[in-house]
């Protein structure tokens, strides 16, 4: 985006500040990184941060949605790992509870380490508290074990996934799926080796596990009755796996209760954001067999807060 090009977006959002929906078709169909110039050139015109303005622009009474409106248009412009630190606070701060623990899974898994390195910067810096150690809880959850496992690792995502690496780990998978007493897998196994890879080498991994054995590895933690940590592992490695089916399928969750989950959007959609908004509307057309613009149009009421998830799934043809 040229400089003049700059100039006028930035001009159009600071005109468009009492006006939500036209917000909405401004920042919608943005990349992350044309939203961080945008916000560049935006303190540079007015000496004033975006985000801090969405933040506190005034939105149309009535609606029901517009406290998550804000919210969501704040994200929208945050740097990725200021806005993982956001969201890890609220998680956190949420308790022991399986949502807060998917929130955070999916900082972890769809970040390289040293994205990670900071995200847990921008949160001590934000909140002043160490986000590894607000992970911990006790007595300990499956989540939580899974967690600290993935934060522990320290293998860098800048070397390539070893092919030979992913078969033995799959392989692993596979033996140790019955010498757990009682259990389904060996829990220690899964938290060693969830220490010692990378996000991009579990992925080989599991793709390794579903060439060699014909399956994928959730539909084996499936069998013999799942306790409560192969619950929390089936939900860690479908978001390994593929982040596209997973937040395309989030997305459908989220707006199918009875009472949508607008929390649950927000983390949806931001996802969608990180992982590429034209995978997972391929994703979703191939899970569902809709387009993912219709599909939020017709599942939502008519509120600005839908019209930006509208413009966000049509990316950027709506432009």
């Amino acid at each position: 985006m040229a400089s003049a090009g700059l100039e006028e977006a930035c001009a159009e959002i600071r005109g468009a500040c009492g006006n939500p929906r036209r917000l909405a078709l401004l920042l919608a169909p943005r990349s992350p990184a044309e939203r961080q110039r945008i916000r560049a050139a935006y303190r540079a015109s007015f000496g004033e941060d975006l985000a801090a303005a969405l933040r506190g622009t005034p939105l149309a009474a009535g609606s029901g949605q517009e406290d998550e409106l804000r919210k969501l248009l704040y994200l929208w412009a945050l740097e990725p790992a200021e806005r993982d630190a956001v969201v890890a606070r609220e998680a956190v701060e949420g308790g022991a509870t399986v949502a807060g623990y998917r929130a955070l899974v999916e900082v972890f898994t769809r970040r390289k380490q040293d994205q990670l390195f900071f995200t847990k910067q921008a949160y001590l810096t934000r909140f002043r508290r160490n986000l590894d150690q607000d992970m911990v809880t006790e007595p300990s959850h499956p989540y939580q074990r899974l967690l600290v496992a993935l934060a522990a690792s320290r293998k860098s995502h800048h070397d390539e996934p070893s092919h030979h690496i992913a078969k033995c780990d799959a392989r692993r998978l596979h033996d140790t799926k019955n010498s757990g007493a009682g259990s389904v897998v060996d829990e220690a196994v899964i938290l060693e080796m969830f220490s010692k890879r990378s996000t991009p080498q579990l992925r080989l991994a599991f793709c390794s596990y579903k060439h060699i054995y014909g399956h994928d590895y959730t539909k084996a933690l499936k069998t013999n009755g799942p306790g409560e940590f192969e619950e929390a592992l089936r939900a860690v490695v479908k978001c390994i796996y593929s982040p596209s089916k997973y937040y395309s399928k989030l997305l459908q969750r989220s707006m199918q209760c009875a009472a949508t989950d607008k929390r649950l959007v927000t983390r949806a959609i931001l996802g969608s954001d990180d992982v590429g908004i034209d995978e997972i509307r391929s994703a979703f057309k191939s899970c569902y067999g809709s387009n993912l613009a219709d599909f939020i149009r017709e599942s939502l009421p008519q509120s600005d807060y839908r019209d930006f998830l509208v413009a966000v799934a049509r990316g950027s043809a709506a432009s």
